[in-house]
């Protein structure tokens, strides 16, 4: 990212913007050329503690250096704009937008009038041609992918059951963004909602069949071409002789910091009332076209456009249970265990099967056992796995391969597996919050992972376990310490609660055997 510092003239944050103004956009590359390839900065959300797992998997996935942004949660990566439906495959991130500008030191004034109108005045001063120009890829390949879809879904009921990404169309969505202060307020001064209150309308293509890649491909390079040849419709605002409608947008603010002088609902309402006169939008809160992100950390300041309308991380659940895990977070948890081929990955309370089903879209060759000790759970889960069935088989009808996963109701604390037959255990424990309680852990932590200890296979078996309850934990771990060996902790924010994703590791030492369960 490019970011011009300011001098001190009497206005320091608008020093930043107008040389910005001048010299072209910040963060990306400059205007499209004549014959030059159109690229895009993208900014993505990813469940807090595992930047540096998004990180790696854009290296590995897109060949792309991220930068991990001081404002827990977010990591930044310039991409060519022809690898969005890449992108929109991630595993590890849950929502994408593409910077418009990034401002590293923004000073603001200390008096709100001077503050909100420096903000206003900014709006004039971005480089906002290219981004919209990707947003208008973004918004084209999510139309195709849409058709392509409806084709593809052969009855009403998985038509009606079933999205893109395998998910419940108006089901609870939670945020566990630790933003202090968020508001969506395009203009009108309605109250600040909270964050990722937008009805979706598309999401965008993901997790596709090879064929459907190449074809994205082609889609995009033939949006690209046609996107470099004109001015975007989004960009200047006007009808084009009354062919192109007049978009409809929202300004949604994350704000965070204790030395601002103004609220995130008043950045939101002043800068949305700038947009609008900039573009001649029309400001609509819940059926927009565009969202534009004003994200203000301390002095830091990125102001982008949405590349997502629904967080990706709901891609694979269809029934939720009251703690369904968030599958970008279930991600992150499995890649901290590496796993390796052939490898037998277990989760032994399983709730609705977030991680097991993450494990087998994203690690094929590695077969999953879930389970779970209550049979509600057990049927979410099952419930899930025949909607990600349903959803490869919609993709390519000609093979129905199934999943390497089975789902079973047992007790954790007497498995039905083999001493030493399993490679990696993988679970997100109780906290005791709204299942179980703090008391009831003291007794199941110790025997989880005793249990754990004896069907992993020592001196190679790992763990890995999220949970919220870390005092009951650590003593709990001081019992086993003989069996298992601690060698990471990630600190992540889950539902707003601070809990702890421990990486564990097997000892060579024997687990207590019992009697056999054959």
């Amino acid at each position: 990212s490019v970011v011009l510092a300011a001098a001190r003239p009497p206005s320091p944050g608008m020093a930043e913007a107008e040389a910005a103004g001048d010299a072209g956009p910040g963060p990306g590359p400059g205007p499209a050329q004549e014959g030059a390839e159109l690229a895009a900065v993208i900014g993505a959300t990813v469940p807090t503690g595992f930047e540096q797992t998004a990180a790696e998997e854009v290296q590995e996935k897109l060949g792309s250096a991220s930068r991990i942004s001081r404002d827990r949660g977010k990591i930044y990566f310039e991409v060519p704009a022809r690898s969005l439906p890449q992108v929109h495959r991630l595993r590890s991130v849950d929502n994408l937008f593409v910077v418009v500008q990034e401002f590293k030191d923004y000073q603001f004034k200390e008096n709100k009038e001077d503050a909100l109108k420096e903000l206003e005045d900014l709006v004039k001063k971005l480089p906002w041609t290219d981004p919209l120009k990707v947003w208008e890829l973004n918004n084209s390949l999510k139309k195709k992918k849409t058709k392509r879809k409806k084709h593809n879904l052969q009855s009403p009921a998985s038509s009606e059951k079933l999205n893109d990404g395998g998910e419940e169309q108006g089901a609870d969505q939670n945020n566990t963004n630790d933003q202090e202060d968020c508001a969506q307020n395009p203009a009108a001064v309605e109250p600040a909602g909270g964050q990722d209150t937008e009805k979706p309308q598309g999401v965008a293509s993901r997790n596709g069949a090879e064929e459907e890649e190449v074809k994205e491909q082609s889609d995009v390079k033939d949006e690209v071409q046609a996107s470099s040849g004109s001015e975007t419709k989004a960009g200047d605002g006007q009808t084009d002789e009354g062919e192109a409608k007049v978009l409809r947008f929202r300004v949604t603010c994350n704000r965070a910091g204790e030395k601002h002088s103004f609220t995130s609902n008043e950045a939101a309402r002043d800068f949305g009332g700038a947009v609008q006169e900039h573009f001649q939008w029309k400001a609509d809160m819940t059926n927009f076209d565009v969202e534009v992100l004003l994200n203000i950390h301390n002095n830091e300041v990125v102001v982008g456009i949405a590349l997502t309308e629904e967080s990706l991380h709901r891609r694979n659940i269809t029934h939720f249970g009251p703690t369904t895990l968030r599958s970008t977070l279930a991600y992150g948890m499995l890649r901290l265990c590496d796993p390796q081929p052939t490898d037998i990955i277990v989760d032994p309370m399983c709730g609705t099967g977030a991680i097991p089903i993450e494990g087998a879209a994203e690690w094929p060759s590695c077969y999953h056992i879930a389970g779970d000790n209550n049979p509600q759970a057990v049927k979410r889960a099952a419930n899930n796995i025949c909607s990600l069935l349903r959803k490869n088989e919609n993709k390519d009808s000609s093979t129905a391969l199934g999943a390497p996963l089975d789902i079973i109701q047992w007790d954790i604390c007497n498995l039905p597996l083999r001493t030493g037959s399993v490679d990696i255990v993988v679970t997100d424990m109780p906290f005791g919050k709204r299942i179980g309680s703090k008391k009831k852990n003291w007794d199941l932590y110790p025997a989880c992972l005793m249990e754990m200890g004896r069907i992993c296979t020592p001196g190679t078996g790992r763990a890995v376990l999220l949970t919220q309850d870390k005092k009951c934990f650590a003593k709990a771990l001081s019992r086993v310490g003989h069996i298992w060996r601690r060698a990471q902790t990630v600190w992540v924010n889950v539902g707003g609660l601070h809990a702890a994703v421990y990486l564990l590791r097997r000892t060579w030492e024997r687990a207590e055997e019992r009697r056999s369960f054959w």
